[in-house]
């Protein structure tokens, strides 16, 4: 597909998997923002010590045998039997799959080894306490080349580490079905794919294996907006609305799927595999950050944890469909989360909103002028039921968002708030008021847009879909409002 709209910046059909040149992340209109190819699942056998180490590391093995982690022995084994490999790194640094491998398992070994004490604190039902405020030479020096190389942070990330260059298929010839996805590392239990740790991974694989509609979907209202083949008003409307239909429909499908992690992932069981995927930005357990040795001049470093938040499909429908974010210290939190995404990403969410602004793409799904109010769109005129589809598919695209994040708050409040009085998520940011702060955003959103094009009556009323959208919406604004107050007088935080 033609992207050159978008500047430079390409947007594939072809992820070509077996040019080992490329970035294990780019974006593509078929494969979405999974990796271009499944994830490598075997280090080079210079890597033999790490594999090994990885392979014993689990609280329970593949074999279902109790691992390094179950007794607290990782940290000891890591210093015992691991070896500086950096140099071996080196000879993979033109194949950008395997750096990427190699920077997963390294940030697996550096978090079980940071976090360690914290677990072994957390088991005995004590606080976590304070993590090893130091990475040995063997562990930072070849995270930080790694990371390098393939273009993350020298810490676990969600897309390039835990989350989505680690799984595998079971059978090559399943594809991505769910029942045939498995887990490349675990810490916890996770390689027993009915784990409640798989499920929480596998569960948001299954997510984003629905992002290449979306993606499309996104591709084409920009194709329809510039108009290169010359279409009529109406015409170009109609296309227009079906690539606003086609993100429309897979994001009901993301939602579909995110609605099953109630199943596959229980509640008490995350705070248990939890603790290995916090950071250290904003985190108690690391006061004065983490030396990494050998590296920076022996200055303490900071980087955040691993979040579903670093995910990039809400991010893209938060450029595409404009939203304001409030101008708080949580919205800035939301811009440094941006950082933490593959490059190819993160290039993508900036085009898109540079674009949509550019196009005034708000304003023409909408049908609004130059101040932002709605054109008067005569009844009879050609265009005004294609308007109407319009205004409607992008409430609803907004409504797919709201819908998202409020499950999201549902799961923070089930799996954290209820389980845990630890004031900040894996990311560093504040537990109660950070999803929220998001949340709110949308709905007001879809207010304002439902005031400003009179969706509700006269001529351009956008009928029972519309009203029973806004209803739902109106609800849940106040009951975030009550929950958000209910929790922070609990734990005595502000809502700011």
């Amino acid at each position: 597909m033609s992207s050159s709209w978008l500047s430079s910046f390409e947007v594939l059909e072809d992820t070509k998997p077996h040019d080992m040149s490329l970035p294990a992340f780019v974006v593509s209109t078929t494969r979405g923002f999974l990796p271009r190819m499944d994830p490598i699942t075997t280090l080079p056998p210079e890597f033999e010590a790490v594999e090994n180490l990885l392979q014993r590391m689990p609280v329970r093995t593949l074999s279902g045998a109790a691992g390094l982690l179950a007794s607290g022995e990782l940290g000891d084994a890591v210093l015992r039997e691991l070896p500086d490999l950096s140099e071996q790194v080196e000879k993979y640094r033109e194949n950008l799959p395997v750096m990427t491998a190699l920077y997963r398992d390294y940030s697996f070994l550096a978090s079980a080894f940071l976090l360690e004490p914290c677990h072994m604190r957390f088991i005995k039902g004590e606080p976590y306490g304070l993590g090893r405020s130091f990475l040995p030479a063997q562990l930072s020096r070849p995270i930080v080349r790694c990371a390098e190389l393939a273009g993350f942070k020298p810490f676990m990330e969600y897309a390039g580490s835990y989350a989505l260059f680690n799984y595998r298929l079971e059978n090559p010839d399943a594809g991505l079905e769910y029942s045939n996805l498995r887990l490349i590392r675990a810490f916890e239990h996770g390689l027993d794919p009915t784990s409640s740790e798989a499920g929480f991974v596998l569960v948001h694989i299954d997510m984003v294996k629905n992002s290449g509609p979306l993606v499309h979907g996104t591709m084409s209202c920009f194709r329809d907006l510039a108009n290169a083949g010359g279409l009529s008003g109406p015409q170009q409307r109609k296309a227009f609305n079906e690539g606003l239909r086609t993100i429309v429909g897979a994001m009901r499908k993301v939602n579909a799927v995110m609605e099953t992690m109630w199943m596959k992932s229980k509640p008490r069981s995350y705070t248990s595999f939890r603790t290995f995927i916090f950071g250290i930005t904003s985190q108690s357990m690391f006061p004065d950050g983490v030396v990494y040795e050998g590296v920076n001049d022996g200055k303490p470093m900071s980087f955040r944890g691993e979040s579903g938040a670093n995910d990039t499909m809400i991010p893209l429908l938060d450029n595409f469909l404009q939203i304001p974010m409030p101008d708080t210290p949580l919205t800035e939190i939301l811009k440094d989360f941006r950082e933490y995404r593959p490059s190819k990403h993160r290039q993508f969410l900036a085009e898109v909103k540079k674009h949509g602004e550019l196009f005034r793409l708000k304003e023409y799904a909408l049908a609004l002028d130059l101040r932002g109010n709605s054109r008067i769109i005569p009844e009879a005129d050609e265009e005004s039921e294609l308007v109407k589809e319009s205004r409607i598919l992008w409430l609803q695209a907004l409504d797919q968002v709201r819908d998202f994040r409020w499950r999201h708050w549902c799961f923070a409040r089930e799996y954290i708030l209820k389980q845990t009085s630890h004031p900040t998520a894996t990311g560093g940011s504040p537990i109660v008021t950070w999803l929220p702060n998001q949340l709110q955003a949308v709905m007001e959103e879809m207010i304002s847009i439902s005031k400003t094009i009179g969706g509700g009556s006269g001529g351009m009323e956008l009928g029972p879909v519309h009203r029973d959208m806004m209803e739902l919406v109106e609800r849940q604004h106040d009951t975030l409002r009550k929950e958000v107050d209910k929790y922070c007088q609990e734990r005595g935080v502000g809502t700011k």
